[in-house]
């Protein structure tokens, strides 16, 4: 799934963002309301992740109201330190399809995201599999195929593979790659990216007669079927 965490305590927005990487899950970020909101009008999510307390002259609620007044259904997860009866219900009436106080375990936060998940999409499971021609990502077992033959994959490259994957047929800056991959909100200035995009493409493309990843000049990475 791709989720949106709006979350401004940097230590609880790492840890979500880490546990919900390593589940499978591609994580965008905001670290206030503001922010926030104009992720959550302006992409597509399949869940949001909602603190309740956010700096930006926006908070939760106020978040929340906004997206629902503009029809805006995607399933979402409040997180609050405020945990009495009344807090909960607020956040619900607001708009909220789920509500979890501070500090919680990880192991819940993600059941009742997946959940939610699946509620949105109208699954009766979680989606584990990713599909692209006949480039196949199993999320569960962490395998690849194409053709129907293995691809091994180091775990940061399985990383940019499911990247390119679910934005399959768009335009994938190095921006993007490395917040999305690599955790950096900064631009380290190495070669990181061509690195391990050349890598990728010995195991992706060159044992098979066609391409899925291309060079978009100027501007990054598209993975397509031809």
């Amino acid at each position: 799934m791709r989720i949106l965490l709006v979350e401004d305590d940097q230590t609880v927005r790492g840890f979500v963002a880490k546990g919900l990487k390593e589940a499978g899950h591609v994580v965008d970020q905001a670290d206030n309301g503001k922010d926030g909101l104009f992720m959550a009008v302006s992409e597509s999510f399949d869940t949001i992740i909602l603190d309740r307390m956010l700096p930006g002259g926006i908070d939760g609620l106020h978040l929340l109201e906004t997206i629902r007044a503009q029809k805006n259904r995607t399933p979402v997860l409040v997180l609050s330190a405020l945990s009495q009866v009344d807090d909960r219900v607020a956040g619900l009436k607001a708009g909220g399809d789920d509500y979890l106080t501070k500090p919680f375990a990880f192991s819940e936060l993600l059941a009742r995201i997946e959940a939610l998940g699946r509620r949105g999409k109208g699954e009766t499971g979680p989606a584990t599999r990713l599909l692209v021609g006949g480039l196949e990502m199993d999320l569960l077992s962490r395998q690849v195929k194409r053709d129907g033959q293995k691809i091994d994959l180091q775990p940061r490259e399985f990383r940019l593979l499911e990247y390119l994957m679910r934005h399959a047929g768009q335009v994938v800056t190095r921006t993007m790659l490395l917040e999305g991959v690599w955790d950096y909100h900064f631009d380290p200035q190495t070669n990181v990216i061509d690195v391990h995009v050349s890598r990728l493409r010995q195991k992706i493309d060159k044992p098979f007669p066609t391409a899925l990843i291309h060079t978009v000049r100027n501007a990054g990475y598209m993975l397509r079927d031809e």
